[in-house]
């Protein structure tokens, strides 16, 4: 198979000015707090977007991937809502969204090589926007990617992108992680003022490691369950009088959720408050080496995700159950959920076990076979 920089040349009749790169990411705790103003904590993953790219004269983007027949030419003028369909959207809308934020970009040659898991819940979208815009950044010297504030411009952007032009009605967890991750380290993202902090997490010092196992199970967040999620989350802090449900401390829940009009409501909101205060108690367990408790936690969290926030389902479960059945210290959920991924901390001497044990699961119960596979933690968005 040609490489990247040469299905490029073949395609477009000149060199790539260079390659660049985004990962996806898996978030250990903090799931659909992102969109509530809370926190939540991804790694970025070995897993990257590639994306050879050179800049125009004009406003024409032409894009094509190693992974797609298809090739899409737009003009940045002409990008809206739903134009141009399908993966291309997420890479015209962030040249269009720099560009409504007031950045001089123009147009780019784009062939994209994605190495992250499609539909899988590790936010592959999140990795093609950001390593387009790692390089829009170079291309048209907008300084952006060697700052921390500058990454977060990046970010924001990416996340515009993916809400008004993708029409993905996500948080900002994906983007940020992508551009401010760093190695061996987890990121505790407030999503509320867009800081973040970095939380060592090697967790070969604990003979330990994070089995992600992709269900197969289809994952969209564009189909209207995930927009239903985020509207009951508005409803209720209009209902409670805040701006966002992380104003709720986890002491004053009770105390809210009897203000609240019916129980599919309380359930969402338990979720995301509790969801809140386990970030940090995760935090402060990795900091204390009590990997135990960020084994529990995990499990917590994913029943909250099941029971209460309704975003989990049957190979999820199965995954969850069958990994803490087999050793693990905790399992839960990961990503927007109805599909997509599973982690899992497992002892290094358990890992072909509980690997085993989950695929044979899913066997017996006539599945779609699933894949795991062990992750570190890896670096951000950046040129090749």
């Amino acid at each position: 198979m040609p490489s990247l920089t040469e299905t490029f040349a073949a395609r477009f009749g000149h060199a790539p000015d260079g390659v660049w790169s985004a990962p996806g990411r898996v978030n250990l705790i903090g799931e659909h707090t992102d969109y509530n103003g809370g926190l939540a904590l991804p790694i970025a993953l070995p897993h990257r977007t590639h994306c050879a790219a050179a800049a125009r004269d004009d406003d024409l983007l032409r894009i094509h991937s190693l992974q797609e027949d298809s090739f899409v030419e737009v003009r940045i003028d002409e990008v809206t809502a739903g134009h141009p369909a399908g993966w291309t959207a997420y890479v015209a809308g962030v040249l269009w969204s720099l560009r409504q934020a007031g950045y001089a970009v123009r147009g780019l040659d784009v062939v994209v090589d994605g190495q992250v898991p499609l539909g899988a819940g590790l936010s592959s979208s999140a990795a093609l926007e950001c390593s387009v815009a790692a390089a829009a950044s170079d291309l048209f010297g907008l300084g952006l990617i060697e700052t921390a504030e500058g990454r977060s411009v990046l970010a924001a952007a990416c996340q515009r992108a993916e809400n008004d032009i993708a029409g993905a009605p996500t948080g900002g967890m994906d983007q940020a992680a992508a551009m401010h991750a760093t190695e061996n380290h987890a990121l505790r993202l407030d999503c509320r003022d867009g800081s973040t902090s970095q939380v060592p997490f090697d967790l070969s010092a604990h003979d330990l490691v994070l089995l992600v196992t992709d269900t197969r199970a289809s994952h969209a967040l564009a189909d209207g369950q995930y927009g239903a999620r985020r509207d009951s989350c508005e409803t209720a802090a209009d209902l409670l009088g805040v701006e966002y449900l992380r104003e709720i401390d986890v002491s004053a829940l009770d105390e809210a959720l009897a203000k609240l009009p019916d129980d599919v409501l309380r359930r969402r909101i338990r979720h995301v408050v509790t969801e809140i205060a386990r970030v940090d108690e995760v935090v402060e367990a990795l900091r204390q080496g009590d990997l135990a408790e960020v084994g529990r936690l995990f499990t917590a969290s994913h029943e909250s995700l099941r029971d209460d926030y309704e975003v989990s389902c049957t190979e999820l479960d199965l995954v969850v159950d069958t990994a803490v059945a087999e050793g693990a210290l905790g399992a839960r959920m990961t990503g927007g959920g109805f599909g997509g991924s599973a982690i899992a901390l497992v002892p290094v001497a358990c890992v072909e076990q509980v690997s085993a044990a989950i695929a044979a699961a899913f066997a017996e119960a006539q599945l779609t076979a699933p894949q795991s596979f062990s992750v570190t933690a890896a670096g951000p968005a950046a040129r090749d």
